[in-house]
């Protein structure tokens, strides 16, 4: 997710369900048509990019959204085929403010991929999610002229007519009066209305579309008011009544607001395209596998049958799923859920059955194939660890979760249920499987100790990691909630 929150394209081809044979046998259910992915890379151990590919290719994904420009990343989708969204950070707008930075951008980022057998680029993404509120006004002054000379420096190079720059948006950017709560009183947010109305009717004049997150996930997670049937796809008990149109989920609800406030500012039938949708699997009492599953085949089986929205009824939606992996070293500010959207863990396997095509069938993604783990070993506590060394666990599991991603620990997540020697092993095995399962990150203090046994609980996994790959490895941002929840366990020592 691009920071924490609530997303289109009208006219794509016709959703199809062609039956295509992949690589290692069996059949491939092909995704439906403006259907894509999100790719993020913020892992400790990231999957190899060409792996990455080859998995879009065998799951019939031919669209995805990228958070920057990784060298490695665009080289390795060159000649796939897959329709990509290249992205510039948003710690790069002030620079990109100067049009001669923003030709050297598109030099480096899209002409240099623009060849026979190249990378299909189809959107630059400039930002991402820069207006959001808890940003406090950082990006407001430079990303409607970064996006202006990314768009000028892309017709200079001859990619203009192809390629659209576009901004990626969280849906708090637009919002309904507090005294009309419905979709067709949808307005852009008061304090950026003024910016959002010029950055719209730029779009709408250099034929880009506007791009949206939307998270119904988000609208539930800490509002125990919610109704939580009204955040899927399956009917609700009490709908929401706007002129006489029922809304029966807060997708269809929130988008909608987007159309009328698009409306508002002229440019009604601007395209649409939804950036990021999903669902995650934990750090949350409602981030679950069933719940996800349960979203995304309602989710998958309205992009498919081309429904659209009540104001928008009958169209295709372009649609980013968030995401495709798992990532360990995400941010958790919002919460602990930011590094469970994967549809796919972190080591490219499938959490769920889920049928991109949307026909509603029992079917399951392919995995990523080739992938390679470290030895079958784990780190847990140690059994024989002498008063002393207890007398210090405290601090060596903060010092584990600091640099290892311990949100499986936290209230309502998966692990949650241990006891203070489990909550110990499992950041302790987190951590030495980030370090690569060297010996000397085995030890905290005579603390741990390694073991062949799987400690693993019927609902907590305790994970191998996978071989590092070339790529980098930022390191786990510190999860100070669950932290300090550990921590309070520990104290039963």
């Amino acid at each position: 997710m691009a920071g924490s929150s609530d997303r289109r394209l009208a006219v794509v081809a016709l959703a199809a369900a062609a039956l295509a044979a992949f690589g290692g046998g069996g059949w491939l259910l092909p995704a439906a048509d403006g259907l894509g992915v999100n790719w993020g890379t913020m892992a400790s151990h990231p999957l190899p990019p060409k792996s990455v590919v080859r998995m879009l290719q065998d799951n019939g994904i031919n669209k995805v959204k990228l958070f920057d420009a990784d060298a490695g990343t665009m080289e390795a989708l060159a000649g796939s085929g897959v329709e990509v969204m290249v992205a510039i950070p948003n710690n790069l707008l002030d620079l990109l403010t100067d049009s001669d930075a923003a030709r050297d951008w598109v030099h480096e980022n899209v002409s240099r991929y623009s060849f026979d057998g190249g990378v299909n680029i189809k959107y630059v993404a400039v930002g991402n999610e820069p207006f959001l509120s808890s940003l406090n006004g950082t990006f407001l002054n430079v990303t409607f002229p970064a996006l202006q000379n990314i768009q000028r420096a892309l017709y200079e190079a001859g990619h203009g007519d192809t390629i659209k720059a576009t901004v990626p948006l969280n849906a708090d950017v637009y919002n309904s009066p507090e005294d009309r709560q419905v979709p067709s009183a949808g307005r852009f947010r008061p304090d950026i209305a003024g910016l959002m109305t010029e950055i719209v009717q730029f779009l709408n004049q250099s034929g880009a579309p506007f791009t949206v997150n939307i998270y119904p996930f988000l609208s539930l997670y800490g509002n125990d008011n919610f109704p939580l049937d009204y955040a899927f796809f399956d009917g609700t008990s009490s709908p929401v009544v706007d002129n006489g149109i029922q809304y029966t989920n807060v997708f269809d609800a929130n988008f909608d607001t987007l159309v009328s406030a698009l409306a508002g500012a002229g440019v009604g039938g601007l395209p649409v395209v939804v950036g990021e949708v999903g669902w995650p699997t934990d750090g949350d009492k409602h981030a679950r596998a069933d719940l996800a599953q349960r979203f995304y085949a309602g989710l998958l089986r309205k992009l498919a049958s081309n429904t659209g929205t009540p104001l928008r009824p009958g169209q295709y939606v372009e649609a980013y799923l968030f995401s495709l992996v798992d990532e360990d070293a995400k941010s958790v500010a919002p919460g602990n859920f930011e590094r469970h959207w994967g549809i796919l863990r972190y080591d490219g396997q499938p959490k769920y059955a889920m049928d991109l095509s949307g026909q509603g069938r029992d079917t399951a993604l392919v995995a990523a194939r080739g992938v390679s783990y470290l030895p079958r070993a784990w780190c847990v506590l140690n059994p024989g660890a002498t008063p002393e060394a207890l007398s210090r666990i405290g601090d060596n599991v903060n010092y584990a979760c600091t640099f290892a991603d311990c949100t499986s620990l936290g209230y309502g997540s998966t692990c949650n249920g241990m006891d203070a020697a489990g909550n110990a092993s499992y950041a302790f095995n987190a951590y030495f499987q980030v370090q690569n399962q060297v010996e000397e990150s085995c030890d905290f203090q005579g603390l741990a100790v390694q073991t062949q046994q799987d400690p693993s609980t019927n609902a907590c996994n305790f994970t191998i990691q996978i071989e590092p790959s070339a790529a980098g490895r930022p390191v786990p941002a510190t999860a100070t909630g669950v932290v300090l929840a550990v921590l309070a366990v520990m104290a039963t020592f």
